[in-house]
């Protein structure tokens, strides 16, 4: 049985011992060049003329293309507005606009500075703030309504309003945008990425290049990370480097710097919400009242729809019978912002963890009593704002199960001690919760296909349009197929993922990519399985080879599939007790001329939602957790530790358990990240200024909890999904949130009574002038 198992992940010998093959692991070709992107030196305003003839002078410089050079010069997932080179019209500071090309990366750096722009630089904008008084918008989405929000704020006995901000992520993937683009006969293109949406990719170099899309192929080995980062934003960097191709007749290779990728690529959306709740003496919520302001930087990209799931998920784990939820995509001059792992949902969920942070200090009561209080329901208060029912619920039983074995109430009482009587530092204790919605909120990306090909000696290939980036996903595909035919998981190999195998696939991002792809494994295992069950029913009544008949349906009777079960490497007919061997079945079903070869497309049932009255059902189910994380802040310095994180999730019946606690905690350390240390800084004319290692702060080893507790509640109850498994990518992304209203509740500690201001990220020094406030 290889579902349930700890099987190692797939690439893990490779990553360690240096054998997996990213794109810059790829051998030199003849003849192949290397491409520098370089930015425009402004933020906004009028490109006039790219002056490059001293570059092209240079030692080791072959040529340099510009937007005139591109047959199409536009791209966007939803609004194709971006250009793929700047033009004319200047979006951001470091927009690439010229393509200088060389025999070696070494060259062409030292010739970057003979590249000379002229530019006629106009107005920018930097900030939510700016964006709103200037009316500079994107997107403006349907509220959100239920309930009647101003008449029961009109009623509430206590009101509280004030706005919350919380600041971008970069997404800091080991492996910067990556690519090399093969020029093929007659005029065809075949791009090697780094990218979690090869449909896209490849969609974006035929129109860059003028050709149709049967004439490009993208293939996707690997990733060295993505994080949402090459969701989208790697499809432009691949049609950069195709270009160069088309033009020259020769490789092309594009791997970016971490600085360059860092300045040219869009982060995290920066988010200024805006809000007023009104609640009783107890704190249960009565009614809120929210407008979302999201960052979406100088172009569209998906900045619509991470909006949309900001407002699906503002609600976090609390119920809602009044709410008012409005929101809007500002336009600034900075990186066009785009997909990172939770999508919109974390800034929505902190939004409201951090008003009942401030519900808690307000009426003098533990911020735990407050969710407890306002927390979905199994029966009753189980229906969100946007009118979905929540069905199975385990967020009761999460809270007061993870109370109970964090022992919570003890730690509350030892913390109030503390704080009473030190006078260097303070603690802070909280518990925040995830109910993340599982599907692309766009109904048409829940669709995937996959390729099953069985060999004749028994070892299978599985193709799907899912993309490798380190989460393991085709490792719980191997498994799934695995399980389907009874054979062990070094018997099948997931291949790499290509355009040409796998059409018109959705990117590997919203948490989906297991389950739609391991759904669609299944169902293309599940056809072999029929073929040859049917084939051994056969043998058992003795009907000669030459004259078994092609197999029926599952719904036509003459198929009893239900009687025959693979295992253990065998085929074995229940009724009889008779086994063949998988080998054996295998073979006879080939000199029998039955295929071995499945394809299956998947699509998610029962999703529905209404844009118009943003009522309906966009996910097809909920991945939920709770975490519990301890700080302890130094009151003159501002630094602060993690004592302790303690985490309790529902992942349903888990594929590969190892796989999902890495999961786990790697998205709860990177969730900390984003509210604590990493904070992005720029220049007064717009240009990042952390962007490297040494000036941009992720967590390292140190930063993590000194206790850090993760266990899972046993669930059987996700009828919704492959082995009634769940989602595992982004939910518990959110669960970092824990460790930001922990120092918030520090800071309330010595607030005597002052509503916090704490923005996100926390760093140090914020925290030192949120506690010089109270002093």
């Amino acid at each position: 049985m290889s579902v349930g198992q700890n099987i190692p992940h797939d690439s893990s010998r490779g990553h360690v011992t240096g054998g997996s093959v990213f794109i810059d692991d790829r051998p030199l070709m003849t003849g192949e060049v290397q491409v520098l992107p370089i930015g425009v030196p402004a933020a906004a305003g009028t490109l006039k003329s790219i002056d490059f003839s001293e570059a092209l002078k240079a030692s080791g410089v072959l040529a340099a293309f510009t937007a005139q050079d591109l047959y199409h010069n536009s791209w966007g997932t939803i609004v194709p507005e971006q250009p793929i080179l700047v033009a004319d019209k200047i979006g951001y500071y470091d927009e690439p606009a010229v393509l200088l090309v060389g025999t070696d990366m070494e060259s062409l750096l030292r010739a970057k500075k003979f590249v000379r722009f002229e530019v006629e630089k106009g107005p920018a904008i930097f900030t939510i703030d700016e964006a709103i008084a200037k009316q500079s918008f994107i997107y403006k989405a349907n509220a959100f309504k239920v309930g009647d929000a101003d008449a029961a704020l009109a009623k509430a006995p206590h009101r509280l309003k004030g706005a919350f901000e919380c600041g971008g992520q970069e997404h800091f993937y080991l492996e910067s945008n990556a690519c090399i683009a093969y020029p093929l006969e007659d005029g065809q293109m075949e791009i090697h990425a780094s990218s979690q949406h090869p449909t896209e990719t490849q969609h974006v170099v035929a129109e860059a290049l003028g050709l149709s899309l049967h004439e490009v192929v993208c293939v996707v080995k690997r990733m060295g990370g993505g994080f949402g980062g090459k969701e989208s934003q790697a499809a432009p960097f691949a049609a950069m480097a195709a270009l160069v191709a088309q033009k020259m007749k020769r490789p092309a290779r594009l791997c970016l710097s971490k600085d360059d990728d860092m300045m040219m690529t869009g982060k995290r959306h920066p988010f200024k919400n805006y809000y007023e709740v009104g609640f009783d003496g107890d704190g249960k919520i009565l009614a809120l009242k929210a407008h979302l302001y999201a960052d979406g930087g100088a172009y569209a990209d998906l900045s619509s729809s991470i909006l949309d799931r900001a407002m699906f998920h503002v609600d976090g784990a609390y119920y809602l019978s009044d709410a008012f939820i409005e929101g809007s995509v500002v336009r600034t001059n900075l990186y066009s912002n785009t997909a990172f792992r939770g999508f919109g949902g974390p800034q929505g969920t902190m939004t409201i963890e951090s008003i009942i942070e401030d519900i808690a200090l307000y009426l003098k009561k533990d911020s735990l009593h407050i969710r407890e209080l306002n927390c979905y329901q199994k029966d009753v208060r189980n229906v969100t704002h946007y009118g979905q029912n929540l069905g199975h619920n385990p967020l009761p039983d999460l809270f007061t199960e993870l109370k109970k074995s964090s022992d919570y109430v003890t730690r509350r009482q030892e913390i109030d001690a503390f704080n009473a009587r030190s006078k260097t530092h303070v603690k802070g204790l909280s518990m925040t919760a995830t109910k993340f919605g599982i599907a692309f909120t766009a109904r048409f990306l829940n669709q995937g296909n996959a390729s099953v090909n069985v060999h004749k000696d028994g070892t299978v290939q599985v193709s799907t349009g899912a993309t490798e980036m380190g989460q393991g996903v085709n490792t719980k595909i191997q498994q799934v197929v695995a399980h389907a035919f009874g054979i062990p998981a070094q018997a099948v190999k997931v291949m790499a993922t290509s355009t040409e195998k796998n059409h018109n696939t959705s990117p590997t991002a919203a948490s989906s990519g297991s389950d739609i792809n391991c759904a669609a494994a299944m169902k293309a295992a599940l056809g072999i399985q029929k073929r040859l069950a049917w084939l051994f029913q056969n043998i058992l009544a003795g009907t000669p080879m030459n004259d078994i008949a092609e197999c029926p349906t599952l719904d036509e009777a003459q198929l009893r599939f239900d009687e025959f079960h693979f295992e253990d490497k065998m085929l074995t007919h229940l009724p009889s007790g008779k086994s063949l061997s998988w080998e054996d079945i295998v073979k006879q079903a080939y000199f029998n001329r039955m295929s071995l070869g499945e394809y299956a497309h998947f699509k998610t049932e029962g999703l529905g939602f209404d844009k118009k009255t943003s009522q309906g059902t966009p996910f097809k189910y909920f991945t939920n957790g709770v975490a519990v994380s301890e700080v302890q802040v130094d009151l003159l310095t501002g630094e602060y530790k993690i004592l302790r994180s303690d985490i309790l999730m529902d992942l349903g019946r888990r594929i590969n358990p190892g796989i999902d606690r890495g999961q786990v905690t790697g998205a709860f350390v990177q969730g900390m990240g984003w509210v604590t240390s990493e904070k992005l800084f720029h220049n007064k004319d717009g240009k990042l200024l952390s962007h490297s290692p040494t000036t941009y702060k992720i967590p390292n080893v140190q930063d993590t909890p000194r206790v850090f507790n993760v266990e899972f509640i046993e669930n059987h109850e996700n009828r919704e999904n492959v082995h009634r498994s769940k989602a595992v990518g982004e939910p518990p992304f959110l669960l970092g949130i824990s460790v930001w209203t922990a120092l918030k509740d520090a800071a309330n500690a010595k607030s005597k009574g002052l509503i916090s201001t704490l923005k996100s990220p926390a760093t140090p020094e914020d925290m030192l002038l949120e506690l010089a406030r109270h002093e």
